[in-house]
């Protein structure tokens, strides 16, 4: 069985072909955020990252005819729960119209998967979107009667490599206490309990640590005279596409910025200094969620690479919990193996129906 696996980011477009288990051909096309400014609108990168797949498949000898299976990374669509999910058209939709509230390129690996199997007759697949909701109600509230705090994060990885984390380990995710932290072009910090992400960042909701091309957190009242001077819209762009060093230094391109601070930048030093900070910052805040029971703190992306990066994290929230690195991402591998096993029988495919998780409390709205 030949899949065709698809997963859109910020700042890159990753590609498999796996035959089965076995991966044949992949790539990761890295997009500087000014290519991506360019399009107004996420929904709007749709032909052109169609384009880099359909490149990718003649680059290997391959057409949509050789696909037996489509699979996109998700979300922007109404809050599920985790698993493999078959792409319907009431999925496509609502991913389209960002139903859940949030934009993240992640939506285009559910559009595009979609569109591409309607050409090639085929199923279509998604896994572990970014909208997986398993908060904990504590960590829903926030100080405005009605307005919730959404679940948004790197979901697919995040599982991925907490479960392979374990595997290696000899523990049982569904029994462990992990803070996984997902570093690259965003940044989500996360706390699992027993097999749940039951709290984290809301990843492009400007919120948490800021990123590459993300605001993180920002006070409100300093916001709201940002926005009476530049305008929603603006804003908008900023908390996932068009801030954290895109704002700073034009580029959402981490070497470009860390070659600076290797050469004595100022600028460079303190931003990417307290980009780092405030991902420490997150990681207490889930130790506490935890009640300081760590099992583990794993860090993953694309930009542990960075050792110093890593070693930062460290000096300031080993006391916690020993501090394991996994480089890079497991989401081709997990998208290809899952939607397989599910395809086997060995897993539920879920259906999308429009109906999220958690949808408030009536006391509190009463």
């Amino acid at each position: 069985m030949i899949l065709l696996i698809i997963n859109p980011g910020s700042t890159s477009t990753k590609i498999s072909i796996y035959e089965d288990e076995k991966v044949l051909f992949e790539e990761s096309v890295f997009h500087d955020a000014p290519e991506l400014l360019r399009y107004p609108h996420v929904n709007d990168q749709v032909p052109f990252r169609k384009q880099v797949i359909l490149s990718f498949l003649e680059q290997n000898g391959l057409s949509l005819n050789d696909i037996d299976v489509f699979v996109g990374r998700g979300g922007s669509a109404v809050p599920v729960k985790s698993g493999v999910i078959e792409i319907n058209e009431q999925l496509y939709n609502d991913t389209r119209d960002a139903k859940g509230g949030s934009e993240h390129p992640a939506k285009l690996g559910v559009m595009l998967a979609y569109e591409l199997s309607k050409e090639g007759h085929q199923r279509a697949f998604t896994m572990d979107p970014t909208n997986v909701d398993e908060l904990c109600d504590e960590a829903r509230l926030t100080g405005i009667k009605g307005i919730y705090r959404n679940a948004q994060a790197h979901v697919l990885n995040q599982k991925a490599v907490a479960r392979k984390h374990c595997e290696q380990h000899d523990l049982d995710y569904e029994s462990c206490d992990l803070i996984v932290c997902h570093i690259d072009g965003g940044i989500t910090v996360h706390a699992h309990h027993n097999g749940r992400m039951i709290d984290g960042n809301v990843g492009s909701g400007g919120d948490g640590a800021f990123t590459l091309t993300r605001i993180g957190s920002v006070p409100v009242l300093k916001l709201l005279d940002y926005i009476d001077e530049h305008g929603t819209q603006e804003v908008r762009t900023m908390c996932s596409r068009s801030g954290g060093f895109v704002s700073f230094f034009g580029t959402s391109n981490f070497k470009t910025v860390y070659d600076m601070v290797l050469n004595g930048d100022r600028k460079a030093k303190l931003v990417y200094d307290s980009l780092v900070y405030q991902i420490c910052k997150e990681i207490g805040a889930m130790a506490a969620v935890l009640k300081g029971k760590v099992d583990g703190i794993l860090l993953t992306g694309g930009l542990v690479i960075y050792d110093d990066l890593c070693e930062q994290i460290r000096e300031r929230c080993g006391w916690i919990s020993d501090i394991f690195v996994y480089p890079g991402e497991l989401e081709q591998e997990a998208l290809a193996k899952e939607t397989l096993r599910a395809l086997r029988g060995q897993r539920t495919i879920h259906t999308y129906d429009g109906i999220p998780p958690f949808d408030g409390f009536d006391f509190i709205e009463e």
